[in-house]
């Protein structure tokens, strides 16, 4: 096994509340069977690019047995893993300790494979030496033809259940802990890249290619994240900064400008920000997110790089992680609403603050018109709209789209409208400070809410509707409509285009609009145009040529309709490089609905599928079978 560095002895592990309570019961991880608990993580990696492989040994410190009757001469020990080498576990805290019994379950294609630990009673923490295999489903291995630059890449990405592909852990949002890591770049390039974590992080390159990691305030697995790359540093604050290639940086840092601006406003409206330093990682295209919340570094997507400053929502939105999400995170994956739902309110009250009401309203708009095509999609009756999902032997994956996101914000939006915008920030400010760093469940909220909020109003549940909101279908019948007075302006401007006004006509009216109203004009257009109304819209608006992620998604489906070949190569081209599974998706299927799409969609993928994650391929390998 390849050397990795020793852990500092200076790291002493924070302690959790209530360490010796049981993590509740999760359908998507074995550790609710645990008999012990984890506390604290000290992971030591060797980095393989040549291989493809992590390897080395995670050492759990545990949490002291639960009091009760004398306890048996043996507890056991249960993480998860999927499709992860073990090469050995020893009792105490090094590969030297005394061996340890343990076996793996058989294999779930869901949950992977439990791997139980027989833990003598005084044991206090368990090393499980172990090695990645090339295809981990949370590793995407880049090609120096796949970066921006000459040199290899390695990022992951461990939400929903994905951390366990490349960790044994306790993989449930339910359970915290808190890490220090050591990680060691292996190769010729040691000394070129630079590696990053979800904890305290460099800033420079270590000519050895060794660095240590911090992580004192406890998270769940699916917070864990490793980045790998060359890569340089920007500060923008004494708390804030960018990493991103070094071809990158420049736009990075002109983009995301406002990032303290943003990181001060957050904090006036919901409290302080707990983690420490804010920095966001800029990664390859091939993401499959648009951005990841991790905890000191958001991972982000190349494609909000606008050059307008118009796409930063994103950001507003992974921020507002660092409470609601990172701070108080949902318990189990089907209660990921109180993640996601409470997070877009919250980046919308930021955006308003920093940029207005009326972007502010143009976002609402836009989320709310996904939600409804994504409520037509799904069913209007159908459970999959609840915000209370039940996602038991499935891929909780596929409880991740607009329903939390959007529906969830709506449930806020109508409790703001009954009880005002000031007494429900007072409530949500008092909410993540009372259940900072632990998990909720929608039932726990449910009567938190009806504690402070619903009982002292007498009638203020009967006009909420929260059970419809919560376990029902589609939308509550009191589901506010959002309005956005620049998108009326948008709506003007086809009804002058529906009139014979020509695309170049509309010019003046288009000067100041920002990526939004593009989207909101593009979707707006009539499914009859042709390839030849195409042609005079490209030549006035250039929408082809944009470098504009979300302007070319909104386009390409409408050429894809008309037959309009002059965009065939950009999206072809788009689809090679781009692995943002927002866009992929829709793109794909409006491949499928043209005539001998199935086949072009194939040949496009089969040299796109590379450059993709294994959550955006998950998708894709389905909606093309």
């Amino acid at each position: 096994m390849p050397t990795t560095p020793s852990l500092p002895d200076s790291i002493v592990p924070a302690p959790l509340p209530h360490p010796a309570t049981l993590p509740l019961l999760d359908p998507h991880s074995y550790a609710g069977q645990s008999a012990r608990r984890v506390r604290h993580l000290r992971l030591q990696l060797a980095v393989d690019f040549g291989q493809r492989t992590l390897a080395g040994t995670a050492t759990w410190l545990l949490a002291d047995a639960p009091a009760g009757p004398a306890p048996a001469q043996t507890a056991e020990l249960i993480l998860d893993t999927r499709g992860l080498q073990i090469e050995g576990v020893h009792l105490g805290e090094t590969a030297g300790g005394p061996a340890a019994a343990y076996h793996l379950d058989p294999a779930d294609p869901v949950l992977g494979q439990a791997l139980r630990i027989e833990v003598p009673t005084g044991t206090a923490a368990v090393c499980v030496a172990y090695r990645t295999v090339p295809e981990a489903a949370a590793l995407q291995w880049l090609s120096p033809a796949q970066t921006a630059g000459a040199h290899p890449f390695l990022f992951t990405q461990s939400q929903a259940t994905l951390a366990r592909t490349w960790l044994p852990c306790p993989d449930s949002p339910g359970v915290r802990f808190t890490y220090e890591a050591a990680v060691e770049v292996l190769g010729t390039e040691r000394g070129q890249l630079l590696a990053l974590m979800s904890a305290e992080n460099p800033q420079a390159t270590a000519p050895d290619g060794r660095y240590q990691f911090r992580m004192a305030q406890p998270i769940p697995a699916y917070l864990l994240a490793l980045a790998v790359g060359r890569l340089d540093f920007a500060p923008l604050s004494e708390r804030t900064g960018i990493y991103a290639e070094p071809a990158t940086l420049p736009q990075a840092s002109y983009e995301f400008a406002d990032l303290e601006q943003m990181v001060a406003t957050a904090e006036q409206l919901y409290g302080a920000y707990r983690w420490e330093r804010y920095g966001l990682l800029v990664l390859p295209a091939s993401f499959p997110f648009g951005g990841m919340e991790n905890p000191h570094l958001t991972f982000v997507t190349p494609t909000i790089l606008a050059g307008d400053r118009s796409l930063t929502s994103l950001v507003a939105h992974e921020l507002a992680h660092s409470w609601s999400g990172n701070l108080v995170t949902n318990a189990t994956w089907n209660d990921f609403w109180l993640n996601e739902g409470f997070t877009v309110y919250f980046e919308r009250r930021i955006m308003e603050r920093l940029y207005g009401s009326s972007y502010a309203d143009m976002l609402q708009v836009l989320g709310e018109a996904g939600l409804r095509e994504t409520i037509v999609e799904l069913g209007e009756n159908s459970p999959a709209t609840h915000l209370r999902l039940h996602l038991a032997g499935r891929d909780p994956d596929e409880g991740l789209n607009d329903i939390a996101y959007e529906k969830g914000c709506l449930l806020l939006l109508t409790l703001e409208r009954l009880v005002g915008r000031p007494r429900l920030d007072v409530f949500i400010k008092e909410y993540f400070a009372r259940f900072s760093f632990q998990s909720m469940t929608t039932d726990t909220f449910v009567a938190y809410l009806t504690k402070q909020l619903l009982d002292p109003t007498p009638g203020l549940a009967e006009r909420l509707h929260l059970a419809a909101w919560i376990d029902g279908p589609g939308l509550p019948v009191n589901a506010p409509v959002a309005h956005s007075a620049r998108f009326d302006a948008v709506d003007a401007a086809l009804v002058q285009l529906a009139a014979g006004a020509a695309p170049a006509d509309l010019q003046p009216t288009t000067t100041e609009w920002s990526s939004h109203e593009w989207v909101h004009f593009l979707q707006g257009l009539p499914a009859t145009l042709t390839a030849a109304d195409l042609g005079a819209l490209d030549a006035a608006f250039h929408f082809t040529a944009s470098g504009n992620a979300e302007i070319l998604a909104a386009w390409f489906p409408l050429a894809l309709r008309a037959g309009y070949g002059a965009a065939d190569a950009a999206l072809e081209n788009f689809l090679r490089h781009v692995g943002r599974r927002k866009f992929l998706v829709p793109l794909y299927r409006a491949l499928l609905a043209t005539p001998g799409g199935q086949a072009r969609a194939q040949r496009i993928y089969k040299e796109a599928r590379p450059n993709y994650h294994s959550v955006a391929t998950g998708t894709i390998d389905a909606l093309l079978k």
